[in-house]
């Protein structure tokens, strides 16, 4: 597999999310955290990493653009999952209470890669790339073959979880997000267990095969240095406090 190609935002791309004025706030025994988003633009195709240590919001970002977690206000929250499609208001969704279309939305066009894997231990490797494919009733088409060849780990569809490695595991999670070829794979801190090598070589894998599926990546990370030679680009965000330490507040655009 090719290391990287380039993934400069180009004009020609249309718009996969679209967010302005977008405030998530969360409060608790009197200390409050606020995630602020003045503007955020992410064309189709492209790689974006969210760069901070841990506290500074990314998870919060990225389950509110997984759909998983809604705003405490909107200005506009815009998602157009296809290239001919028009944009869909997804604030009228939560507002509406339209849960179950914002799940079936997250489950066709959405793949996410949690930091401990979340593979099932019950179903084999072959099972676990394969779970999304089946919610969706897509039939065998060598796609899971496919991507497992691509990651390197042919060898190990018979197994379950246990008998592999961490690295191994979190290729087996990068595979099953990509099997069912979503328009976005979000990414939470997806190599933070491995060791500098392994987490460069899984995600040199993670890019290469998204580029390969032309598919918008979304990654939050603590190391800046692997995801800058990956060719991503990074979205630029500022942790203050006030002056009591009762609010937290960051603020993310790009």
């Amino acid at each position: 597999m090719s290391k990287v190609i380039s993934t400069a935002q180009t004009s020609e791309q249309p718009l996969i999310y679209h967010l302005r004025d977008v405030v998530k706030t969360r409060e608790a025994e009197g200390v409050a955290f606020r995630l602020r988003i003045p503007s955020l633009q992410i064309a189709m195709g492209e790689k974006i990493a969210l760069i901070g240590e841990s506290g500074c919001g990314k998870s919060t970002l990225l389950d509110m653009l997984a759909f998983i977690l809604q705003p405490s206000a909107v200005g506009a929250f815009r998602f157009r999952p296809e290239r001919n499609g028009e944009p869909l208001d997804i604030q009228d969704y939560w507002k509406n209470g339209r849960l179950n279309e914002l799940g079936d939305l997250r489950k066709r066009h959405i793949g996410y890669v949690m930091q401990t894997g979340g593979l099932l231990p019950y179903l084999t490797v072959r099972d676990n790339m394969n779970l999304c494919r089946s919610v969706l009733g897509l039939r065998p088409d060598g796609m899971v073959e496919h991507v497992a060849e691509e990651l390197g780990i042919t060898a190990h569809l018979g197994k379950l979880p246990d008998a592999l490695s961490t690295g191994e595991r979190q290729r087996v999670a990068i595979g099953r997000a990509v099997a069912h070829r979503p328009s976005i794979v979000i990414a939470d801190e997806p190599t933070a267990s491995l060791d500098p090598y392994a987490a460069e070589k899984v995600m040199s894998m993670f890019i290469g095969l998204a580029e390969e599926f032309n598919i918008t990546v979304i990654l939050a990370s603590h190391a800046w240095r692997n995801i800058k030679q990956l060719g991503l680009r990074r979205l630029t965000h500022r942790t203050t406090c006030d002056a009591d330490n009762k609010l937290t507040e960051t603020m993310v655009s790009g």
